[in-house]
């Protein structure tokens, strides 16, 4: 997975973030979009991030995975 550089991640559309108020989990890409599943699961098993935020965050993830595998 390319690292995004903060000029980069600056550019993202909010649209582009599984949390978009806050600007968390970016999902430019497929790649991102796994990896920002992945985290949000971390996130929430250590207390870190609410049930609901995760299932935002899988929600976005799945569609971007799911529009971009056929």
């Amino acid at each position: 997975m390319s690292k995004l550089s903060t000029q980069s991640r600056k550019s993202i559309p909010k649209g582009e973030f599984g949390l978009p108020e806050q600007k968390k989990y970016p999902m430019p890409d497929r790649r991102h979009a796994a990896n920002a599943k992945a985290r949000a699961s971390q996130e929430e098993h250590r207390g870190l991030l609410s049930s609901a935020d995760k299932k935002r965050v899988d929600n976005k993830a799945d569609k971007i995975l799911d529009r971009k595998s056929g």
